[in-house]
This record gives structure tokens, sequence and C-alpha cells, in this order.
């Protein structure tokens, strides 16, 4: 039976007409999507789902809320839980589905929350303040952590500041989900790392800083008694002809991690580099414009031969081929409208 899939793409809500998460139905052959709902939330910044797939997670401006996957796509609400604090940006998971992370931007607050059995957001386990002056007066005055993500073997959680330009790590208690910091990895001042994520094997992480417009590659062994992160790359994310500003933003792997894609605000293009499963090392390909402005996220449709981007300033999806071997992206049908996208999931769903 042909597998069916769905995309979720959550948005800002105060200032466009976007309900909060829009349904899309995804024609995978095609490399097509269509719209079939919206369900109603608040500010929908970043959505995540249970390692499973039965359960969906947003941010919210009341804090987390809880869905359960329906078998046709659709959504239903479980509840929504507060993290007494300011609006999150980025939630993770544990592997067992038994705890959750929220990184808080405006406030410099990870807080850690149980997940009930049933799927729903449970009680906070644990609050941490993030303390210092950051690098840029202008901007950076302040910690804004920025996402939270556990090491592959789950023993550390490591919580991006893009305002102090450090990445936090904290040991984690399987057992307690309490978090104790053990060390620091500090970026270049004024780099501002934003997202990160791990190769499947857990050697390598990759790391995107939005000011600088760089991926750092790093080596990572959790072997010891304390996690051993060693830089062994720097990239640009930015064409050789780029000279304004841009930010870099969004980071994913595509073909079976042989290739990494990012995103770049202000230049509003894509990068794809291919990737090295041996070393980890990055090659940069191509930098492409994406017909849009301001690109928050990009996926990838379950076959890799079309990739997706959300657009915020353009309040817009663009669907484009994605040729590998020189990286090239050609755009496959208009601009679909959605307002001020901010980020996007796909899931498979039962076929009818």
């Amino acid at each position: 039976m042909e597998k069916q899939y769905v995309v979720y793409v959550g948005s800002h809500t105060d200032t466009c007409d976007s309900k909060g998460i829009t349904i899309f139905d995804m024609d995978v052959e095609r490399g097509a999507l269509r719209k079939r709902g919206e369900v109603e939330i608040d500010n929908a910044s970043y959505l995540t789902t249970s390692p499973d797939g039965r359960i969906l997670y947003s941010i919210t401006d009341k804090g987390v809320a809880s869905f359960r996957i329906l078998p046709d796509g659709n959504l239903k609400r479980l509840n929504t839980a507060a993290i007494r604090g300011m609006r999150g940006c980025h939630i993770s998971t544990t592997k067992d589905n038994r705890f959750l992370f929220v990184s808080g931007y405006h406030d410099g607050k990870i807080t850690v929350l149980k997940i009930n059995e049933d799927g729903s957001v449970g009680p906070i386990v644990q609050g941490i303040f993030h303390k210092g002056p950051g690098s840029v007066a202008e901007r950076n005055f302040k910690p804004h952590i920025r996402c939270a993500q556990l090491t592959p073997d789950e023993k550390y959680l490591c919580v991006l500041d893009s305002g102090i330009d450090q990445m936090k790590i904290y040991r984690f208690n399987h057992e307690t989900g309490m978090l104790t910091p053990c060390d620091i990895v500090r970026c270049v001042p004024q780099s501002a790392p934003r997202r990160l994520i791990f190769s499947s094997d857990g050697q390598y992480m990759y790391m995107i800083k939005e000011l600088s417009n760089h991926i750092a590659v790093f080596h990572y062994d959790g072997s010891g008694k304390l996690p051993v992160f060693e830089k062994i790359q720097t990239i640009s994310t930015l064409g050789k002809k780029f000279t304004e500003y841009s930010a870099a933003v969004a980071l994913r792997f595509a073909r079976e991690e042989n290739y990494l894609l990012c995103t770049n605000a202000g230049d509003h293009s894509l990068g794809v580099f291919r990737r090295n499963p041996e070393t980890g090392l990055l090659t940069q390909l191509n930098v492409l414009p994406i017909s849009g402005r301001y690109p928050t996220d990009v996926n990838l449709f379950p076959d890799e031969k079309h990739i997706f981007v959300t657009n915020y300033d353009s309040n817009t999806i663009t669907i484009f081929s994605l040729y590998y071997d020189k990286g090239n992206i050609v755009m496959a049908g208009a601009p679909i409208p959605v307002g001020q996208p901010k980020c996007s999931l796909v899931v498979e769903v039962p076929a009818e």
C-alpha cells in the first residue's frame, strides 16, 4: 500500500491571517502540497513530534501544546502546559518521550517538562536561566537560548545560546529529568549559534551560526567522564559574491546524510553541501536563491527528489527539484501562500 504523508507548518499569528498550524496533503510523486486546513493556536513558532510520530508538540504563547495525530493526519488537542516564562522558540524530546525541553529565546531559560503516558505535556521538572552579558551590545546583550538537543547517546543536553555565544552542556538524569551543568563550548564572539544537528552515527555535530553565517563541524566523543567536542571545520553558508548582511537560519540532512542543506535570510538563499560520512567534513556545492524572503526552514519530500522552503517575510512556501551532484535546484510550481511560516514537519499517516 502506498505511503501517505501530511505536512504541518507552524506560523506566527500576531501580524498575519494564519491560525497557527496549517495542514497540507503531500503528493510525493508530483512534488506538490495541497492545503487541507488549519488548527488555531497562538504563534506556533516551532513544531516537533514524539519519536513514534503519534503526538505533535507546538510552541504557543501559553507554553507548550500537545496534539494527537489522528489516522487521517488531522490533529486533536490534548492539553497546553505552562512553562512559567516567556514564549519558547524550540522543542525537543527524549527518545523514550518521557521528557521535553523548551528553549527560551526571550528570557534565556531552558525548561524541562515531564511527558505523561498519553503523550500530553506534564509538570515542569526544572527551569534554568542562563546568565552573563552578550558580545554585541546592539542585539546580543543578554542570554538568548535558541535550541536544546540531546547528544545521540542522551548523556548530555547541548544548549545553544546566541546571546552569549556559547553552547552550554548539561549532564542529563534519565530518571528524574534533572540537568547538571558540566561544560561549555565557547563560540567565536558575535557568531550567534542558532541550531545544531547530530549525524545518526553519533560522531559528528553540525552547528549553524546566525550572525557569522557559518557552519561549524565538531567531532563528538561521550565515552569519558566529560564530553569532548573537537571542532574540525568551519565553512561559510554563503556564496563567494555575497557581501551584504545575512543571517544563517536552518539545517537539514539529505540523501542518507550524504548532503546537508541550510538557509540564509538576507541572502534569501539555500546552501547545498556534500558531506563525507567518514570524516564528517563538508564541501559547498552551491548557494542559490529560493524565490522568497527570509527562509526559516527547509524540508524534504520523502523520496528526497523535491524540497520545500518556508519563507517568513514573503508568506509563502516554495518547492524545488533538487539535483544533488552539482547542488542545483529548479522551482517546481508557483509559491504556496501561508502566513509567516516559521517551521515545518513531514509526518507519515496510514494510507486509506
